[in-house]
């Protein structure tokens, strides 16, 4: 316990000064400055423990801790940066839905797929199933989060169907695979659990996983289907 609150006290000495000598001056007082008459030689005083009133700290540790905390920093700052949505005013609730799920997919704790059911710029109906998780990897999202762009399924998601010219694909991903030859219809297989998806609305979509219908604007119909991963043990 007593080592946890040294170090403690360490991370709060690196955090408040910038620098080592800034540090150091900071144990100096105006006696020893008027003793000495020499500045530098009252921080080489501190640094060997001589002199100064608080912790004895080597200048290599307050840079190690420093270049640490640093680290820390800017690894939270890219952490928070990873989301696509975040700050964003969301009024549609297919976008909020989306936002709601971003970390979960990013982080590999859910696997969504998403149903969308809309006109392309031909004005063809389309229809498709998307892994979110995988779009997320693969493409930036702040357009679509900002209005911008629209997502629609592509021949290259997991599956993708064109009502007018009859075109009709459907591709593994890296979290699913697709057995689309089926007396049950359309189904995934998660790659991480080996879990099924039934995508059929008249049945349970499967284990861990739940079907939300999306009431948007955007759209003409749009699902989403949430699979929580728990990996084999």
């Amino acid at each position: 316990m007593e080592d946890d609150n040294a170090a403690g006290a360490l991370d709060n000495i690196v955090t408040e000064f910038n620098t080592y000598e800034d540090f150091l001056d900071s144990q100096i007082t105006s006696l020893d400055l008027y003793y000495l008459e020499d500045e530098e030689l009252a921080r080489q005083l501190v640094e060997l423990g001589y002199r100064g009133s608080g912790e004895v700290l080597k200048r290599e540790e307050f840079e190690s801790r420093k270049a640490a905390a640093e680290a820390s920093r800017l690894s939270k700052r890219s952490q928070q940066k990873t989301l696509a949505s975040a700050g964003k005013e969301l009024k549609d609730n297919f976008l909020k839905a989306l936002a709601q799920r971003e970390e979960a997919n990013r982080s590999g704790k859910m696997t969504s797929i998403i149903f969308i059911r809309d006109r392309n710029s031909h004005g063809q109906e389309i229809s498709g199933y998307i892994d979110y998780a995988h779009r997320l990897k693969t493409e930036e999202f702040e357009p679509y989060f900002n209005g911008k762009k629209r997502l629609l399924p592509r021949p290259t998601d997991l599956s993708f169907y064109n009502w007018e010219t009859q075109v009709s694909t459907s591709n593994p991903s890296p979290n699913y695979q697709v057995i689309a030859e089926n007396l049950s219809g359309l189904l995934f297989k998660n790659k991480r659990d080996r879990k099924i998806l039934n995508v059929d609305p008249k049945v349970s979509p499967g284990d861990n996983s739940t079907r939300t219908p999306v009431q948007t604007s955007l759209y003409i119909q749009a699902v989403i289907y949430d699979h929580i991963t728990r990996r084999k043990t």
